[in-house]
């Protein structure tokens, strides 16, 4: 079954209603909550790198708010557990039975606050349920429910006492980006705002979690024409076979642009995936999965060079707009 015009045009307006409700606490920042929304929408996870006080808890809490959903804040440090995100089992004497406590990943909306400060263990917590949306504790699996949506942070600036994340949990990050500070006019709008100190509790929701789970389903119907499919297979070879790379996007990779073009398509109200939607993306889902060659990144290649070159060099199809 594919996405119907219909169906495109109501989830373009339902898309800018979510959106318009978290740009109430996020203001100024509308390019940044379409896109976070989207890897929701897309079953996936964004990392945020960024500078301390920008509105990133905002951003967690007004998206939680939004969508009638849960909320938690985890602050990642070097004496986190496992246990400490995940949950434990703990055997109660009364009932003489092993019961297990949920961890604060049990939410519709988890806040990873300064990832890479946690050792690579405490990380490695992160990857089955950010894969698979479930908790595997003591050989009993926990599902953690829909939607459910990791944004992870950490400082670009300070990195004294810090783990490098490992490329396989890179690579389980739909989306990275960054929100970055406002400008002027939406600074002013902010701080005269001051008194309020936490604007997502004001905000109404929208939708309920179901609904967003109806969403995400009605949105990988979207159809993409083969054409795009091969357009999104060459980009990726192309960033592997460049010679500035060291490891370029995996199929992980691939099949993380095809479920967020779905989404990104179906926000501007069209039932079928354009190529230009994959050019949109490339940066956001793509950059953080590339590692450079050392010799290249040290003579000044960037990701974002890389991604410049390969969407230059390969030829986008005249894709047909539907079945």
């Amino acid at each position: 079954m594919t996405m119907t015009p219909e169906q495109a045009a109501w989830f373009q307006g339902t898309f800018a209603r979510l959106v318009d409700n978290v740009d109430q606490a996020l203001m100024g920042k509308r390019e940044v909550v379409a896109l976070v929304l989207s890897a929701m929408l897309a079953e996936g996870h964004v990392l945020l790198e960024d500078a301390p006080g920008t509105g990133k808890t905002s951003l967690a809490k007004a998206l939680a708010a939004t969508v009638q959903g849960t909320s938690t804040r985890i602050q990642f440090t070097p004496d986190l557990l496992p246990s400490d995100v995940t949950g434990v089992t703990i055997y109660d004497q009364t009932s003489r039975r092993f019961e297990f406590h949920r961890g604060p990943v049990f939410a519709s909306i988890v806040l990873a606050d300064e990832i890479n400060r946690a050792s690579p263990k405490t990380q490695s917590a992160l990857l089955e349920v950010m894969e698979e949306s479930r908790v595997t504790v003591d050989g009993v699996a926990h599902e953690v429910g829909r939607p459910f949506l990791v944004i992870a942070t950490q400082n670009p600036i300070e990195q004294a006492g810090t783990y490098k994340l490992p490329e396989a949990q890179l690579d389980r990050f739909l989306v990275k980006t960054s929100i970055g500070y406002p400008d002027l006019a939406v600074a002013e709008r902010i701080l005269a705002g001051a008194a309020d100190r936490n604007p997502s509790a004001h905000l109404p929701a929208i939708i309920t979690t179901g609904a967003v789970a109806d969403m995400a389903d009605l949105a990988a119907t979207v159809h993409v024409d083969p054409a795009v499919l091969r357009y999104t297979a060459q980009l990726a070879e192309a960033t592997r076979d460049d010679k500035a790379t060291r490891l370029g996007v995996s199929v992980r990779g691939s099949l993380a642009m095809v479920r967020i073009a779905k989404v990104f398509a179906a926000a501007q109200g069209r039932h079928f995936v354009l190529p230009d939607d994959v050019k949109a993306l490339a940066g956001p889902v793509w950059t953080h999965r590339i590692v450079l060659d050392p010799e290249a990144e040290f003579g000044g290649t960037t990701a974002e060079a890389v991604i410049a070159r390969v969407l230059e060099s390969v030829a986008a199809p005249q894709a047909r707009s539907a079945a």
